[in-house]
């Protein structure tokens, strides 16, 4: 199944000269999005993973669905503020403006694996952080995982030290 097929570019979104690729339409059709969750669990699910890490928000939809699949847990990188528990926080950058991450202090052990996913790799900047802070917590990162890449932005060298995957890339 050609996924790109479900993604659509939106021009000038959110600001002048970014063109936002839109995962709505893939999310709606019930095969485009059946294929993307297997496809993604297929990229990992003979690793050693203990937990799956979805980033704030988008990619909290495909990890849920990944985590439930490989029979995994779910622990959640959010935008800071957004948890209620203790947490530790990472700055990060996107091409369009800076954020803080964070994640419960609890949620990832010493030595446990985990695999990050989001749906876009742009910059890197916030599949960065998350690994940063799955690092902080003792963790190990097994692999970060994308629906989508958009080449020339730097984000696949800023991971140059992770095995960083893409289903699609523009």
């Amino acid at each position: 199944m050609d996924l790109s097929r479900y993604i659509r570019s939106v021009p000038d979104f959110p600001k002048p000269g970014i063109v936002f690729r839109d995962i709505t339409p893939l999310l709606s059709d019930a095969d485009a999005f059946r294929t993307t969750i297997e496809t993604m669990a297929g990229m990992i699910e003979k690793s050693d993973v203990d937990v799956i890490v979805g980033i704030d928000a988008r990619g909290f939809i495909f990890a849920s669905a990944i985590a439930f699949k490989l029979n995994k847990g779910l622990v959640i990188a959010r935008k800071a503020g957004k948890l209620p528990y203790k947490t530790m926080s990472m700055k990060y950058s996107l091409e369009y403006a800076s954020h803080d991450l964070e994640m419960h202090q609890d949620s990832i052990g010493s030595g446990t694996r985990a695999v990050i996913v989001d749906d876009v790799l742009a910059t890197g900047g916030t599949a960065k952080a998350a690994a940063a802070l799955v690092e902080q917590l003792g963790g190990i990162v097994a692999a970060i995982i994308f629906l989508i890449e958009i080449d020339g932005l730097g984000g696949k060298k800023e991971l140059e030290n992770y095995n960083s995957r893409s289903l699609l890339t523009y």
